[in-house]
């Protein structure tokens, strides 16, 4: 028998099973697709062009899973981005932001002198609140209803806050219940400006910059760091494929073992307890414990029988928000798209290419996809990774990764993504080419994943690629629900340890490190009550 089985190979699970086998335990992982890696993949989309399918940037991966997978000597490399973001802009103008303060205040000074100076103490602010999320992101979340434990380790991980100065509290109460306008009206005045860090607040947040709350989705993508570098993003070379390889070659070093194409039926269980799981070929695979790194949803209302969990479980997990309204494309280009705002290749194309030029343009696109399901003129960020990996695509050549927002999960009308995907990527396609003319020609082949394909080819509920949205309601000890956010399920035995508990989405690797570190802990416990 298996000490653990673990329900799928995306980075999470691969993190949970390397730190259960370094303890010494007996895994496995069973991966329903035929390639490890979950959303966290590389695959070649048209002849010589590779590119990362879903998750597309790196920078919140938390450097001490980096170090204790040793993944540097299984082939990870991350570049960092030189300019963090381009920003093309009505009437001819741009906006660049990174490459150091002094740059980006010269930048700001353009378009507002007060917002260039407000931005030393805008960047200070979030650091300083960030600085608290990371030192949480390793850390299991005080369970509600857990009694003297819960209450100290509440008090425990409320150090940091507490230790705060009473102005940043204050950001802290902002970040988690304004939305982004509110909070960033607090510090600028330019539109551009705004918009530019206006925009993490809608990425993979199917809300309007107005919708309260959504300044903290803006922090959650600042918490990271590249290279040590503090809140930067870059390119893992090979795509974000090279990093689950990566994980998944330190995972077979110490002795864990991948299985593929075995998608699971059902977690099986016996007098309340997890025991093992059926597989959709039959098989059945024992194990003293079922981790599994699949959404909340999935696992409670598909694998696991309704009848080991109550009503009132059943019920909360219902009630759980999903749907990121994400749409991802790659594209493979025969030339570099030519801006009209800044024409000529740069450094520009090796950034975040931002085409949402306003809190008000991102605004009318979450209106119009309340209205007609999908914007049509959505929020777009386009990355060119050739530009830094040449080899993802043949000399000469590129690839790019278009991630637009404001796609609702579910088509109002009965209308089907299978029937409207076409011309959804089409307005992707039209809104970069009126910001570069030459896009839609330079188009050799692409893919397009609606939130309908997302859930089909990844298992994202919804479509979400954070296994949950990221509201005050479903955050730290509310992740996925108020009682059960310590990574055991209220079936003995079964853990999570996806994005859908805490920290959250993204590619942190903090919920498989967690869960695991709690599955030792209880192992611990167990054999000290009970000796053998």
């Amino acid at each position: 028998m298996l000490d653990a089985v673990i329900i799928g190979g995306g980075h999470n699970g691969l993190v949970a099973a390397f730190y259960l086998a370094r303890a010494g335990l007996r895994v496995r992982v069973v991966e329903a697709r035929g390639v490890v890696g979950g959303a966290a993949v590389t695959e070649e989309f048209a002849p010589g062009f590779h590119n990362s399918v879903a998750s597309y940037t790196v920078s919140l991966l938390r450097p001490k899973i980096v170090a204790d997978m040793d993944l540097a000597a299984h082939g990870y490399r991350v570049v960092s981005r030189d300019l963090a973001n381009f920003l093309p802009l009505p009437g001819g103008d741009h906006l660049k932001v990174g490459g150091g303060l002094a740059r980006t205040q010269a930048e700001f000074a353009r378009f507002s002198a007060a917002d260039a100076a407000a931005l030393p103490a805008y960047y200070a602010a979030l650091e300083a609140v960030a600085d608290v999320l990371r030192d949480l992101a390793l850390t299991t979340p005080p369970n509600a209803g857990g009694g003297l434990r819960a209450l100290l380790a509440m008090a425990a991980q409320g150090r940091g806050a507490a230790r705060l100065g009473i102005e940043a509290q204050r950001d802290v109460l902002a970040l988690f219940t304004q939305s982004a306008r509110q909070f960033l009206d607090g510090w600028f005045e330019s539109a551009p400006v705004k918009a530019a860090f206006g925009f993490d607040a809608v990425v993979g947040n199917y809300a309007s910059p107005d919708t309260p709350g959504s300044a903290y989705v803006l922090l959650h993508h600042v918490f990271g760091e590249v290279n040590g570098v503090k809140g930067a993003w870059g390119h893992a070379v090979g795509g974000m494929g090279a990093i689950t390889q990566a994980m998944a070659a330190a995972c077979t070093d110490a002795g864990v073992e991948i299985v593929l194409d075995a998608p699971v039926a059902r977690v099986l269980t016996s007098g309340g307890r997890a025991t093992g799981v059926r597989l959709v070929s039959g098989e059945e695979i024992a194990a003293k414990i079922v981790v599994a790194n699949v959404t909340p949803r999935l696992l409670f209302e598909k694998l696991v029988d309704p009848a080991d969990l109550t009503l009132a479980f059943r019920r909360r997990i219902a009630g759980t928000r999903y749907g990121s309204g994400s749409f991802r494309m790659n594209v493979a280009l025969r030339e570099l798209p030519d801006f009209t705002t800044l024409p000529g290749p740069g450094e520009h194309h090796r950034s975040g290419i931002i085409i949402a030029p306003s809190l008000d343009y991102m605004d009318r696109a979450f209106t119009d996809a309340r209205e007609y399901g999908w914007s049509r003129e959505p929020i777009v960020e386009m990355t060119i990774p050739s530009t830094v990996d040449p080899g993802l695509a043949p000399p000469g050549m590129h690839v790019a990764s278009l991630f637009a927002q404001q796609f609702a999960p579910v088509l109002p009308d009965g209308r089907s993504w299978d029937d409207e995907r076409a011309a959804a990527a089409d307005a992707i396609i039209d809104t970069v080419t009126k910001a570069a003319p030459n896009f839609r020609a330079s188009i050799i082949a692409s893919i397009a994943l609606s939130p309908l394909d997302l859930e089909r080819k990844f298992g994202l509920t919804g479509g979400d690629i954070f296994h949950g949205s990221m509201g005050l309601d479903q955050l730290w000890s509310a992740r996925p629900v108020l009682g059960n956010a310590s990574y055991r399920a209220p079936v003995r035995g079964l853990y999570l340890c996806g994005a859908g508990s805490h920290p959250g989405g993204g590619v942190t690797g903090g919920p498989g490190h967690n869960a695991a570190h709690e599955i030792l802990a209880d192992r611990r416990w167990w054999r000290a009550r009970w000796p053998s």
